[in-house]
């Protein structure tokens, strides 16, 4: 592994530690001593890197840094692609052309070899489902960001319709199915609504109680536990 590369791996792991981490876990993770990890943090120092830190207390890097040129690995760049190219055929269009034109920036500021490793790749996305929705999935995503409750009619599995406000604070991409994950103000409970059985979708600008990752980490705390009121209704 050439110095630059040592130097983009250590920017990656730096990346995926939101808490500093000690310069003893960043020098076994990345199979170096301890003298040349601190050498390596001391030099993406000096190119303005913002790592915060020191020896003794452990190392961080504070968001939003990017280290140009972009370098991946074959593997990086077949996950990328293939990521990109499936979004890009999900009903949710405005997603599905913010993941072309994600994957056009990318290539744009590639060396040229890897620019070629992106379009020669050979992984490819099958055909899109013939699940319509009648909602716009890029309204749900800004409420989502947004922390607004949205209101909507809701069909179940049997046809029954009902009214409801919801607290949403995920979406879920499955092959045949886009599932929104919500606070349910009628049932007073997690639920899940599939995009394809909404109807009708309201904005509103009444910003939900609770904060969405706070929610996202009690509703996966649920997921496999007993209902709390009797059988659980994902579907609604």
């Amino acid at each position: 592994m050439s110095r630059s590369e040592r130097l983009l791996d250590l920017v990656q792991i730096l990346r995926r530690h939101r808490r500093p981490v000690s310069g003893r876990t960043l020098a076994d993770e990345m199979g170096v001593s301890i003298r040349t990890l601190y050498r390596d943090i001391a030099t993406l120092q000096g190119q303005g890197a913002p790592i915060e830190g020191e020896a003794g207390l452990g190392y961080v890097l504070k968001p939003g840094f990017m280290l140009p040129p972009l370098m991946f690995t074959d593997e990086e760049i077949e996950a990328i692609v293939l990521g990109s190219r499936w979004v890009a055929k999900q009903p949710d269009k405005r997603l599905a052309t913010a993941a072309t034109d994600a994957l056009a920036k990318i290539a744009a500021v590639l060396p040229d070899d890897l620019r070629e490793d992106l379009d020669a790749t050979t992984l490819l996305v099958g055909p899109r489902s013939d699940s319509v929705e009648t909602i716009d999935l890029g309204v749900v995503r800004q409420a989502i960001r947004d922390e607004r409750k949205l209101g909507f009619l809701y069909r179940d599995a049997g046809g029954s319709a009902s009214e409801r406000l919801v607290w949403p604070f995920a979406l879920s991409f499955f092959d045949k199915v886009r599932v929104m994950v919500a606070w349910c103000e009628m049932r007073q409970d997690f639920r899940h609504f599939r995009a394809d059985r909404m109807s009708g979708l309201t904005t509103t600008e009444i910003r939900y109680p609770r904060r969405r990752l706070a929610m996202l980490k009690e509703w996966r705390a649920t997921l496999g536990a007993p209902a709390r009121n009797g059988a659980k209704d994902t579907s609604v």
